[in-house]
């Protein structure tokens, strides 16, 4: 059965006393790469009507980042060259250089998708052509040797057309294997209702045949088929294939594995954690009582109390502490007491120290209690949703404010109306073992931080970006916040024309690309050099924010748009534009 999970935000990388960005109008050194051929952009056809033909298909990236080696990009022209930049310095760019070349044409293909490319590894990447055909393509150290051709290693025709999500290289007793995720929309016969589509991703498993010493063949494996409504926003394999990771609208299911069906499970109830909590707590404006069950028979001098403004630590000698950690807010010591109830239970009272402001929370991190509301915070609870009951249908409780105004709110204050969910599928038993509902959070984009981690993904909590990296060897704790780009949810959703979102791998910047020229770049806080001052709150400010926006020569749509630590690289059909953003 599935257990449900949420994601554990990491407070201290959150910044409440975040304002604003600054426009600073520094200028960003743009170099502009003119093409030889065009890129080879497929637009959608009639018959790709939906919106996942437009999330999945129209607004795909064309400049694929190689994760292996810094300040390196490939794309795939109009003559089927698979073409690479690599950066040493920016005065001294040369012509992308052709590193393979598809050999056959594509465009026989009616329903051919644009060619995709993904690296599983720093020496193997895999190639798919548009028009159903897998190739894996062994590279040698692509940092090393630049000018090297790369060598087909195999090619096998998959069925329908794909695009490539991911993929990974890893051995396995001795065996070397590459797994890969494709994404397909298809249509779907019994569908008389709905859009007529459905959406496939496959996991298909390639490994070597042969012993080691001899020229190496590659074979398909295996073939997972998992079924969907639409197309998810992330999907990634697992290290060593162990599993997979799916964030999407609607749920996915394993149909088929080397094309026989899957049998379905019976309809489980999902996991929740049900444990008896330990402690009871309740709250006013001015303190805090817990109550603590102990074994019957409790004395005085077992009791172990310590105390301080911001921790606490209750347990009985002989035994790990029964509750520990950092409280939510201050509290008064001296103010503060404990006594035993009953002989079997043991009540805490804490006096805060600033009084006024509810805890959501006792002690940080600690879910095993369980919360209680006091009669008066019941009663005044019932007074302010009584009018949502009320016969009068415009009631309002309030007569000296008037009702809210839904046209008065911005388009940067609403939230997707679909929730999404991010499931952890187990590799061996194809069912969910991990389930994150992640409400209303939208799905901001995803980045490649290091190359032999899964991709991390960044998510909108209320109006800051978080950035969240799997760990998938952490099966208590599988995903990690590992950084906060302050207000960006809040920013980017006011950006119409916004169709990329990026970072560095470093997380010192985050970056926006629209449909057309435009680029916005926003840092992270950094010092001052003078000393500035809040004229509202009249305090020294230490940390600037700053916003840079860029604008391109070219009235041709942006077609890629990837992020490195100290560059930032744009395609349009016919130029490839390198913005140097840092100065390592």
């Amino acid at each position: 059965m599935a257990a449900n999970y949420s994601l554990k935000v990491n407070r201290q990388l959150l910044d409440p006393n975040f304002e604003s960005y600054r426009l600073s109008l520094d200028p960003i050194p743009i170099y502009n790469i003119e093409l030889d051929a065009a890129v080879a952009e497929v637009k959608l056809k009639d018959s790709q009507y939906t919106l996942e033909h437009v999330r999945a298909f129209g607004m795909y990236n064309y400049l694929q980042i190689d994760p292996w080696y810094e300040e390196s990009v490939y794309f795939v022209d109009c003559k089927g060259r698979i073409l690479n930049l690599t950066v040493s310095l920016d005065t001294a760019l040369g012509k992308p250089k052709e590193v393979y070349r598809l050999t056959s044409d594509p465009v026989e293909c009616e329903e051919r998708l644009c060619a995709s490319l993904s690296f599983p590894s720093a020496s193997w990447a895999a190639l798919s052509n548009g028009a159903g055909t897998l190739h894996l393509l062994r590279t040698s150290k692509r940092g090393e040797s630049s000018n090297s051709k790369w060598e087909p290693v195999f090619s096998r025709d998959l069925g329908e057309p794909f695009t490539i999500l991911h993929s990974l290289s890893h051995v396995q007793a001795g065996v070397h294997a590459v797994e890969l995720l494709l994404l397909r929309i298809q249509k779907d016969a019994q569908d008389t209702k709905g859009s007529g589509f459905f959406v496939t991703l496959e996991w298909v498993t390639v490994a070597s045949t042969a012993a080691q010493g001899e020229d190496k063949n590659y074979e398909v494996k295996k073939r997972r088929l998992l079924r969907g409504k639409t197309v998810p926003h992330y999907a990634a394999v697992e290290p060593q294939g162990r599993g997979l990771m799916v964030v999407s609208e609607k749920p996915f299911t394993f149909s088929h594995v080397n094309g026989h069906p899957v049998d379905s499970p019976t309809a489980e109830a999902m996991e929740v954690e049900t444990a008896e909590p330990i402690y009871f707590w309740q709250q006013t404006a001015g303190d805090v009582t817990v109550c603590l069950r102990t074994p019957e028979g409790l004395v005085k001098d077992a009791v172990l109390f310590g105390l301080t403004a911001d921790t606490l630590r209750v347990g009985l000698q002989g035994f790990a502490p029964l509750l520990e950690g950092q409280l939510h807010a201050a509290v008064d010591p001296e103010a503060s007491a404990w006594l035993i109830k009953d002989d079997k239970s043991l009540e805490l009272t804490l006096q805060k120290r600033d009084k006024g402001p509810m805890w959501p929370e006792l002690v940080l991190g600690d879910s095993r209690g369980e919360y209680l509301l006091s009669e008066e915070q019941k009663t005044l609870l019932h007074e302010r949703l009584t009018h949502l009951t009320s016969e009068d249908l415009n009631a309002n409780p309030d007569k000296d404010k008037p009702p809210c105004n839904s046209q008065e709110l911005e388009d940067c204050d609403g939230f997707p109306g679909d929730s999404l969910s991010l499931t952890r599928f187990n590799g061996d038993t194809l069912r969910p073992t991990q389930v994150v509902n992640l409400g209303s959070h939208q799905f901001l984009f995803t980045v490649d931080v290091d190359p032999s981690e899964m991709p991390a993904f960044c998510l909108r909590h209320d109006v800051d970006a978080l950035l969240w990296q799997p760990r998938a060897d952490q099966l208590t704790d599988l995903w990690e916040h590992t950084s906060t780009f302050n207000a960006l949810g809040y920013v980017q959703a006011s950006k119409r024309d916004k169709k990329f979102a990026t970072c560095a791998p470093n997380f010192s910047y985050a970056a926006l690309g629209e449909c057309l020229r435009r680029v916005f770049i926003y840092r992270q806080p950094s010092p001052v050099d003078t000393v500035l001052f809040n004229r509202k709150q009249g305090r020294q400010v230490g940390q600037v924010a700053k916003q840079q926006v860029a604008s391109l020569e070219s009235n041709e749509a942006i077609l890629g748009f990837r992020a490195t630590n100290e560059r930032l690289f744009a395609l349009t059909s016919s130029n490839l534009f390198v913005l140097k953003v840092n100065n390592n």
